[in-house]
């Protein structure tokens, strides 16, 4: 399969422009009328809602597609560069060319938008690519391998569906760049194989992501945004606020709002909201439960094995030391921690690993600047949640323990591109210098200009 999209790439075919821009058409297309059966998809696996799935995925995914087609043309074009003095006359460019035949390993909390959107970079790009969906969210993997095939060229992309074993069959090949999302456990054996070939990645990780909490912050629009940003897709989300520092004297306060927020958002009994997803499988859910002993339940704690369901839950009392706060929770389990001030957030923040995102809040902008120059995060958003996803000017990506490389817009089109350092130079020009050393004629040009 691998050497038959090396041989279609190798035919020039998905350098041109028409192509790129079809294979997007068409992806584009597919998502439109597919969309119930796409959505019913993100159902099945993860209890997401019609809006919730449409907002972060379906939606999401169209509007990158149009940006990527509204710039690409010129994304594509040679960039000039300045020519240095001693290569005159001549031009320099970075000529933008495809990597060749990618791999895109894609996560299962948000199963669409995590495997298709990189695939639109790497459309745009010009790539051959394989796909391999989650095994974890079993009906949207098995209904992408199904659609792709019949809207996208077939001879340039491939969908692979299995688990563990298919993907380490897959790993032990040679590609020309490897994107993954998920976990550091398994980021670090997709890193490992990718060394023997000496292949690039881009690894989307995770990570803690904290949010810090001022004591001049706006505690009722404060709470809402992180409540959305923490319980959307059931807290499933790589950057949604981790756990919470708060100013002591905010601590109580906070909490409240926190509560109110949840009640807003999903009635008295989450369990019967249409809008509150579930957890993915069982084993999951168990390791979810097992972190509600450490510490005191403000609210929630409630949770039902046959459903896959935990309540929206805030913790207080937890201790820095405890497992809720060693491994990213990746579920409906928000800890809330007193701090006495700014600068023991960031000691707390600076003594970790660096997250994927850092949320600040605060009314005073240079206590926000402070923030932002002493913490390391790969991105960050002040007084709200989740939102710089929605710019696709913005790249995202982790730093140290929470990924390597970037993607969205231009950022995953250079991602899934090389940038050919290219100088042309005429024959007309060719003076009898001689080569080394610099003739006279060259030093007193060099003199003359400097």
């Amino acid at each position: 399969m691998i050497e038959s999209l090396r041989t279609t790439y190798a035919t020039g075919v998905t350098r041109s422009y028409s192509w790129r821009k079809q294979q997007l058409e068409a992806l584009d297309k597919l998502i439109v009328e597919h969309e119930e059966d796409l959505l019913q998809a993100l159902h099945d696996d993860l209890g997401k809602s019609t809006a919730e799935g449409w907002l972060t995925e379906i939606g999401f995914l169209r509007s990158d597609i149009k940006h990527t087609l509204k710039h690409l043309r010129r994304w594509m074009r040679p960039k000039r560069v300045s020519q240095p003095l001693l290569a005159w006359p001549g031009k320099s460019y970075l000529q933008p060319e495809p990597l060749g035949v990618v791999l895109i390993m894609g996560a299962w909390n948000y199963p669409i938008q995590l495997l298709l959107s990189p695939l639109v970079a790497a459309l745009a790009a010009g790539n051959c690519a394989v796909l391999k969906p989650s095994e974890l969210a079993d009906a949207t993997a098995t209904l992408l391998a199904r659609l792709l095939p019949d809207y996208l060229d077939p001879k340039a992309i491939k969908v692979v569906t299995g688990g563990a074993e298919t993907a380490q069959q897959l790993l032990a090949e040679r590609f020309d760049h490897i994107m993954y999302t998920g976990g550091g456990r398994v980021g670090r054996i997709v890193m490992k194989a990718a060394a023997e070939h000496l292949t690039p990645v881009t690894l989307e990780l995770g990570g803690k992501s904290p949010a810090v909490v001022l004591n001049d912050a706006d505690l009722p629009t404060t709470a809402r945004r992180i409540a959305w940003g923490k319980w959307i897709n059931a807290g499933q989300t790589c950057i949604a606020p981790d756990y919470v520092l708060v100013d002591a004297r905010q601590h109580d306060a906070l909490v409240d709002e926190l509560k109110k927020a949840i009640h807003e958002f999903f009635g008295a009994e989450a369990d019967q909201a249409s809008d509150y997803g579930r957890i993915v499988n069982e084993q999951h859910w168990q390791r979810l439960v097992e972190y509600l002993n450490d510490g005191t339940v403000a609210h929630g704690g409630s949770y039902e094995r046959e459903e896959r369901y935990i309540e929206p839950t805030i913790l207080t009392s937890v201790t820095a030391d405890s497992a809720v706060m060693q491994e990213e929770i990746f579920g409906p389990i928000l800890p809330v921690l007193p701090v006495n001030n700014l600068a023991e957030a960031i000691e707390f923040i600076q003594r970790r690993d660096k997250p994927l995102a850092l949320y600040g809040f605060s009314s005073n902008s240079s206590a926000l600047q402070q923030l932002t120059e002493n913490t390391h995060a790969g991105n960050q958003c002040n007084n709200d949640t989740l939102m710089f996803m929605l710019n696709p000017e913005l790249p995202f990506g982790g730093v140290g323990p929470s990924g390597m490389g970037r993607y969205h817009g231009k950022f995953g089109f250079d991602t899934f591109s090389h940038h050919k350092a290219l100088m042309s130079r005429p024959f007309w020009f060719d003076p009898k210098f001689r080569y080394p050393p610099y003739t006279s004629f060259k030093q007193k040009l060099l003199r003359w200009f400097s």
